[in-house]
């Protein structure tokens, strides 16, 4: 089964917690923390207080995205702030083997994001130290954006590599996922799905993330 992180990127912000605890009757695997701080990415949003107040509200493992410049200045912050999983974009650290290690040194998972143009080819001396590689299938920055078609073959040549390589490797795709294009998204090869307005557009948050569940 497909595993669910809700971006509260798309959420009412006025009424986290009640957006939260939707998400907990609905089943979310995780809750995806879209950390934005405009300057690798063109749009401001939360940091370590926000999330560790969220922390208090919900058991449901936080999949923080940090779309942050030097991000190896604040790994520890977010770990404290109660982080499961850290994703940091390949081209926003200098030394990216170090700042994973430093990740998975606070007994967290490490993840790496690649930009829609980014190739497969600049994380494949790290694959054998994360956890999980994000497939931005948008440009990051902001919610509401569509799918970007030719992510396809991006999304199934990774897969490819972890199954021939039989690394322990999760596919994570963010972007422009929707209900008419999820499932397709998920027969690429892809184990997490990141939904935002998908789900916090619809009527019933809870029931539009067993929806996505479901498939």
């Amino acid at each position: 089964m497909v595993q669910v992180s809700p971006s509260i990127l798309s959420a009412d912000f006025g009424s986290l917690k009640e957006e939260i605890l939707k998400l907990e009757e609905g089943g979310a695997d995780y809750i995806h923390l879209d950390v934005m701080d405009g300057i690798y990415v063109p749009n401001i949003t939360f940091g370590p207080s926000i999330i560790g107040k969220l922390r208090d509200i919900t058991d449901i493992p936080f999949d923080v995205h940090l779309m942050i410049d030097r991000p190896e200045r604040y790994i520890k912050d977010f770990v404290k702030a109660g982080a499961d999983i850290i994703t940091v974009h390949e081209e926003s650290t200098t030394h990216l083997h170090r700042t994973i290690e430093e990740i998975k040194s606070y007994g967290v998972k490490a993840g790496v994001a690649l930009n829609p143009s980014t190739p497969l080819n600049n994380i494949r001396y790290v694959l054998n130290y994360i956890d999980m590689v994000l497939i931005m299938t948008v440009n990051p920055g902001f919610g509401g954006q569509k799918f970007i078609g030719s992510m396809e073959g991006k999304i199934k040549k990774l897969r490819e590599i972890i199954e021939d390589k039989e690394l322990d490797i999760l596919i994570e795709a963010d972007g422009g996922i929707k209900l008419n294009n999820a499932k397709d998204i998920i027969d690429y090869g892809v184990d997490i799905i990141v939904v935002g307005s998908g789900i916090f557009e619809a009527e019933d948050a809870a029931e539009r993330t067993k929806m996505f569940k479901e498939l």
